[in-house]
């Protein structure tokens, strides 16, 4: 476990906390507040190894895991799906707190965001459920509120797709997540959005379908850019997905990038693509 102590500020709070950890194997826990992902905490080998502590109520809206990028990127993964949880008891060290969100994966060396809307709380933890497990967190950054205003803009843009099996693309942005956009089975499916202006993108969210299929969208990447070259497939990567649990919402944070069109493309023979709904939030046109 991790504990980590923060003071009441408008950014990333976690930068001014004081963190302490279960066990050390390596690197200390401060490591993951000092705003720089080169090292590492690691802890030892522990059942339910990591707790997180702030010392007094905080109102939490996000947070953003940074995982590693050598060969064992996927211990943060565990045999069960982590957890990020958000309350003020200490029962269990904390591990039985509300949780925000559950961590299907994190690529190497990938930041993912993880929203928590107004859940308050004096403890964070990050936790993988299980015996003989690692925690390894490179960077750790914790919201009270957004860095920058944004404003969501999914609704206002037009969005294609390569095929149509079922629903059509705009299914995605119709705010309602019960119908799913479906492509034909081919080769590299996509779906673009066009924001009709060039926008300044922070956030996207993906909402996954429900049923047995849900395994479909591993391996998707979420483009951003101006060309409509390969119909926009090549444009910058902000995120990969690699795996979204069924009817579960995941949020990838793109950091400002700058585009006219968002993609979401599947790349490889004999795919499928389906989006139950895709959000999509910036800080306006550039």
């Amino acid at each position: 476990w991790l504990t980590l102590s923060v003071g009441l500020v408008l950014i990333n709070i976690a930068i001014k906390g004081k963190a302490v950890q279960s066990s050390i194997c390596y690197l200390k826990a401060q490591i993951a507040i000092d705003d720089s992902d080169f090292y590492c905490t690691h802890t030892e080998t522990k059942t339910n190894p990591w707790r997180l502590d702030m010392t007094a109520l905080q109102i939490i809206q996000e947070v953003i895991i940074t995982n590693r990028m050598d060969c064992c990127f996927e211990q943060i993964n565990g045999s069960e799906i982590s957890e990020i949880r958000i309350g003020n008891s200490l029962e269990n060290f904390g591990n039985n707190n509300p949780i925000c969100a559950v961590i299907a994966s994190i690529p190497a060396g990938a930041s993912y965001s993880y929203l928590c809307p107004d859940m308050e709380g004096r403890y964070v933890n990050i936790v993988i459920p299980g015996d003989d497990k690692f925690l390894t967190l490179c960077e750790v950054e914790v919201y009270w509120g957004f860095p920058a205003p944004r404003s969501e803009f999914f609704c206002e843009g037009k969005a294609e797709q390569s095929s149509t099996l079922r629903y059509e693309a705009n299914t995605a942005i119709d705010d309602n997540d019960f119908h799913c956009t479906h492509t034909e089975t081919e080769t590299n499916p996509w779906w673009r959005l066009d924001m009709t202006d060039l926008q300044i993108i922070q956030e996207v969210i993906i909402t996954n379908r429900m049923d047995s299929c849900f395994e479909q969208i591993n391996g998707a990447e979420i483009r951003i850019g101006n060309s409509l070259e390969n119909n926009g497939n090549n444009n910058p990567i902000c995120a990969k997905i690699s795996g979204i649990p069924a009817g579960q919402s995941v949020s990838y944070s793109c950091g400002g990038m700058k585009g006219h069109y968002l993609n979401v493309v599947i790349p490889g023979y004999s795919k499928n693509l389906t989006l139950c709904e895709v959000r999509v939030y910036g800080n306006g046109t550039s």
